[in-house]
């Protein structure tokens, strides 16, 4: 149930619009969010008529001084969505195209090395907690962070974990709001799962499975941005430099992606038969985007980039980078 206010005059479009996706099987919950601050930039544009002109809709897609393109695409996108239902419906709107943010920089992931992870593990250990504000960071970060790493999973699927997705027994924790909204599971290797009995027994005592798992207090999952103030501080720790631009915490995924390949070419194995299973590892919808893995492991090894081009010559020339799936 949508438990979000709405004040613009078009708050029972917004409403019957995030009932519609929920219905669908669509959590909406970012989506939401976004439809709350479309809501408050028509009051505050005194919209008084159900209908959104080409000007006011441009006014909206403006980038905004402090946002990233990211940002400004996503803002848009929701708006897109938001003016193809009232034109459905019936309500005049003028649906903003495709194309209007500048053309994003690709961003050329980074393959941790063997000794920039010990140096960054080596930090997490030291990981101190806060009393009031960070109990449990000291306990936590260990944990989570090694198993971003040998797992795959994005981050708030990690975050968003709670004690009852994780098969203490069997070695695993399902995922059930993926990106493409499909639930999953995600093996876990046996130390860290003892780790996590560990964790378990030490600030879960009196959880109930309905508990963030990895919380910042009780009650409270770690924030994206919680999690990043920490990931910054350890890569300084670690003595490995930031541009701005990265480093960042997905960089994980795609290093765990190309050692396991690399594993598995070293190892002989058939790529074309290991590939499904790394697709549904990581929650991919597409072949072509596991296939990206592969172009990263022949940039980054080239000594198996010939093994490779015998079996995905196409995919390792055209695969690119999908810079939504993130978080």
């Amino acid at each position: 149930m949508d438990k979000e206010i709405y004040n613009s005059i078009f708050q029972e479009e917004i409403h019957d619009l995030i009932a519609l996706k929920r219905a669908l099987g669509f959590s909406y919950r970012a989506e939401a969010g976004s439809l709350r601050r479309i809501d408050t930039f028509l009051c505050e544009n005194n919209l008084s008529e159900k209908r959104i002109s080409k000007e006011l809709c441009d006014l909206w897609c403006r980038k905004r001084t402090y946002e990233t393109v990211t940002n400004q695409a996503s803002r848009i996108s929701v708006m897109r969505v938001f003016c193809r239902y009232l034109n459905d419906i019936g309500i005049p709107a003028y649906i903003p195209p495709k194309g209007i943010t500048r053309k994003r920089s690709r961003y050329d992931a980074h393959i941790y090395t063997d000794e920039e992870l010990q140096s960054f593990f080596d930090a997490v250990d030291k990981s101190q907690s806060v009393p009031d504000s960070c109990p449990y960071r000291a306990d936590v970060m260990p944990v989570f962070f090694r198993i971003l790493y040998t797992s795959g999973m994005r981050v708030s699927e990690l975050r968003l974990a709670r004690i009852r997705d994780i098969n203490f027994g069997e070695g695993y924790i399902t995922v059930h709001e993926a990106k493409n909204h499909k639930e999953r599971y995600v093996p876990i290797h046996p130390l860290l799962m003892d780790k996590c009995k560990e964790l378990k027994e030490k600030i879960h005592v009196h959880s109930s499975d309905d508990e963030y798992f990895f919380m910042l207090l009780p009650g409270r999952p770690m924030t994206l941005g919680n999690v990043y103030k920490n990931f910054r501080r350890y890569l300084e720790q670690a003595g490995i430099s930031h541009t701005g631009k990265g480093p960042r915490i997905h960089d994980f995924r795609h290093t765990y992606c190309v050692n396991l390949l690399r594993k598995w070419s070293d190892e002989g194995k058939d790529l074309i038969a290991y590939l499904p299973y790394m697709r549904t590892m990581l929650g991919h919808e597409s072949f072509e985007e596991t296939a990206y893995y592969l172009k990263l492991t022949a940039e980054r090894f080239p000594y198996i980039k010939e093994r490779m081009m015998e079996s995905f010559p196409d995919l390792i020339r055209e695969a690119v980078i999908n810079e939504h799936e993130f978080y």
